[in-house]
């Protein structure tokens, strides 16, 4: 199992608190990633997981405790250097939200254009065809968002992602509404994007088959606070029965 040392952490929390009005979200959470590493962060509806990633990309800010990314405390950050960070650590939200009215090409080009001035439409098209492939999409270029599939959309809005080359990816439910097959394409994507562009992730899921398969480390939020983590064998292997309970309800092999 990888685990993040003081070494290779990218992302330290420690002692994280949010409350919104008398419904206390997050209690105390306690959670490194470490570079190269996918971490899975699971949990219950409303026990703050997608409160948990932005806060880590500075969309939220936290009532007590500290963010670190990339050497850099997030709560202390302008807003100039939020979007610098976020150059770096990209967010891949439920909803691809792609632009209807571009090709998928155009829609891959977009945020390269808007971001790296510099870079000639030459070099810009051979990194969105090397992004293509690896999402295995190699021949959509052309092709508009209302052609493709649910599955289809979710890989290129992925590929959107990754194509401004990231060092960390916070994923929201990448497969939330995927029929299986979608799902397993979603979490060869995840892998890809780990192993072919050395993202490290963040993962928010439900889905227990793709905590299984893309996750490195699984955190198990009960609470507020990280209640177990470790590999997915060591998270579940346990006699604690509101993971069991958990794992007995999500998990499908």
């Amino acid at each position: 199992m990888k685990g993040a040392t003081k070494e290779n952490q990218l992302i330290t929390i420690s002692g994280l608190y949010k409350s919104f009005g008398d419904k206390d979200v997050l209690q105390g959470i306690d959670l490194e990633l470490a570079k190269g590493e996918n971490l899975i962060v699971l949990g219950r509806s409303g026990t703050g997981k997608s409160v948990l990633i932005k806060i880590i990309c500075g969309l939220l800010t936290q009532d007590k405790g500290s963010v670190t990314v990339l050497g850099q405390d997030v709560a202390s950050l302008n807003k100039k250097q939020i979007r610098e960070l976020r150059l770096k650590v990209a967010f891949s939200f439920q909803n691809s939200a792609l632009y209807d009215s571009m090709t998928i090409r155009e829609n891959l080009r977009f945020p390269m254009i808007r971001n790296f001035r510099e870079m000639s439409i030459a070099d810009i098209d051979k990194r969105v065809d090397q992004v293509l492939e690896g999402i295995g999409l190699p021949d959509v270029g052309e092709q508009m968002p209302s052609e493709l599939s649910g599955g289809q959309v979710k890989r290129v809005g992925i590929g959107r992602t990754i194509i401004m080359g990231p060092e960390i990816m916070l994923y929201d439910e990448p497969t939330a509404g995927l029929d299986p097959i979608s799902s397993n394409e979603i979490n060869k994507v995840i892998r890809m994007a780990q192993q072919q562009f050395n993202v490290s992730s963040i993962l928010i899921t439900h889905d227990l088959t793709c905590a299984k398969h893309t996750g490195d480390r699984l955190a198990m939020i009960l609470d507020g606070k990280v209640a177990k983590q470790g590999t997915f064998k060591e998270v579940f292997d346990t006699e604690d029965e509101r993971i069991r309970a958990f794992y007995d309800y999500n998990f499908t092999d």
